[in-house]
């Protein structure tokens, strides 16, 4: 019996049409699923009922399968995974994992700009320091690694305004460089609070501007014992040699510092410290400012005086009772020196070693210590005078003239018939004439004759006005109180 058998051809050609039908349903399937259709294609929602409680409103019913026309091959079912819709992620999510791969990019470029920022920060170079007595600023600079030309473009900017041919030890400087060298700032001082500062323009050129610090005051008060000398009593306290300069003017009326001081003299200081700021913005000390109030207590009797102003920027000092401090003559034609011969009616000479008077006082100080005038008055004379070598004589009202030996030379334009102030320099001390020293021999007059320096009478200045004392009176009182705090501490104690 013969069996109908399909021939091989016959038999791969329908494998063939049943894969192909395979694959054009699955490619609809997917094609369906993920492409926008038509509405009334779409299947209705399914109603809540057919649900159970975990049912999303936003969520639809799939779209039945599509099945492919049939082929004589024996249909292949559809694959059910192919056929499930692809349904997006809940919104609140995206948004989150959105919003967090921002915040890492933005974060991460962040870090990196940071880090490039950090990576080209470089710190300006500072050169600073104080000259130094034989230093130049260009090997001062230049031990500090500043270049050669650097140095020459600030003294060719500075021209016009300093010449550092004439800089002097202590003078201070401070110079800034970028990370390539060119100048962003450069601070010359020529004093405690004068200086000159070169900076660059926008338009590559640089400015030059000449500056005086603002100075401001700080209330302090010393108090101590002489042990030695007054000046050695204010040093070794720590204060500023200028302030027992400043006290020497204050109490010149009453006190010669050169022959009225006594060990175990007590004094007082209240008065202001000037200080400023510096190109760092740390605060310095400059110099000791206005005397406020003084006492000097001692053998030759105790001397208290006050600062008041009457008028704001004119002021004066007065003692307790209102009355002046200021006197017709000065005690001392010097601020410091030591006695090294009194008035004498008999004295032997040092070179000529012959007796004979000495109508003077011998202030002995070094060379080229200020000479003042000890009172208001008028150029007599000035010029060599045998024995006293240059000698300068002042004539005063009722009588007087003064005398100024020895000197090294005159001040300044000094000639005779010139009206000068008391404490006016008009020269300074030497070892002219007939000397052993430095000193300034000084003597005084009266009508032609020869007094002792120390006898002169010395009435006091007029008194306080009247419409003021009340002011002064509480003005006082404060200063007063300021200066009676503290304790007294001896010169080698404060050490």
């Amino acid at each position: 019996m013969r069996t109908n058998r399909p021939s091989p051809n016959r038999r791969l050609s329908t494998i063939i049409l049943s894969l192909l039908g395979l694959g054009v349903c699955a490619l609809l399937g997917v094609l369906i699923s993920v492409s926008p259709f038509d509405s009334s294609s779409a299947a209705k929602p399914v109603e809540i009922s057919q649900f159970d409680d975990s049912y999303d409103s936003n969520f639809e019913a799939p779209l039945p399968p599509v099945s492919a026309a049939p082929v004589a091959a024996e249909p292949i079912a559809a694959d059910p995974i192919l056929e499930a819709p692809i349904a997006a992620a809940p919104a609140p999510i995206l948004e989150a994992k959105a919003e967090t791969e921002a915040k890492t990019k933005t974060e991460a470029k962040a870090e990196r700009e940071t880090q490039a920022d950090v990576s080209q920060v470089v710190s300006p170079r500072i050169a600073e320091g104080t000259l130094e007595r034989g230093d130049t600023l260009v090997g001062s600079l230049s031990a500090q690694g500043v270049s050669v030309r650097v140095v020459d473009q600030i003294a060719r900017e500075m021209i016009g305004h300093y010449d550092f041919r004439h800089s002097q030890p202590g003078h201070g400087y401070r110079l800034v460089q970028n990370a390539e060298g060119e100048i962003e700032s450069f601070h010359y001082r020529i004093s405690p609070i004068i200086g000159y500062e070169l900076s660059p323009n926008p338009d590559g050129g640089f400015t030059v501007v000449r500056s005086e610090a603002e100075l401001w005051p700080r209330q302090t008060m010393i108090a101590g014992i002489v042990t030695t000398s007054f000046y050695g009593a204010i040093t070794d306290l720590g204060a500023a040699p200028q302030l027992a300069s400043d006290v020497t003017d204050v109490f010149a009326y009453d006190v010669d510092f050169s022959r009225m001081i006594r060990a175990g003299d007590e004094f007082r200081i209240l008065y202001e410290q000037l200080f400023r700021t510096d190109e760092n913005g740390d605060e310095v000390f400059v110099r000791p400012g206005r005397i406020l109030a003084a006492r000097y207590a001692g053998a030759s009797g105790e001397y208290t005086a006050v600062y008041y102003e009457s008028q704001e920027g004119r002021g004066g000092y007065y003692r307790p009772d209102g009355s002046t401090v200021q006197r017709e003559f000065l005690m001392a034609p010097v601020r410091y020196g030591r006695v090294t011969s009194r008035y004498a009616v008999k004295r032997r000479h040092p070179i000529l070693k012959i007796t004979r008077p000495h109508h003077g006082i011998d202030y002995a100080a070094p060379t080229g210590t200020p000479v003042f005038a000890v009172a208001s008055g008028e150029i007599l004379y000035s010029g060599w005078a045998g024995g006293f070598g240059n000698l300068v004589k002042v004539r005063h009202p009722d009588g007087y003239v003064t005398y100024y030996g020895h000197l090294s030379r005159f001040a300044d334009e000094l000639h005779v018939g010139q009206p000068v102030a008391q404490k006016q320099v008009i020269g300074y001390v030497g070892s002219t004439g007939l000397s052993t020293g430095p000193h300034v021999c000084f003597r005084v007059a009266k009508n032609g004759k020869y007094v002792n320096p120390i006898q002169l009478p010395t009435p006091e200045g007029p008194p306080l006005p009247e419409e003021f004392k009340r002011n002064f009176q509480a003005r006082r009182d404060t200063l007063l109180a300021s200066l009676d705090s503290g304790t007294l501490v001896a010169a080698d104690e404060a050490l």
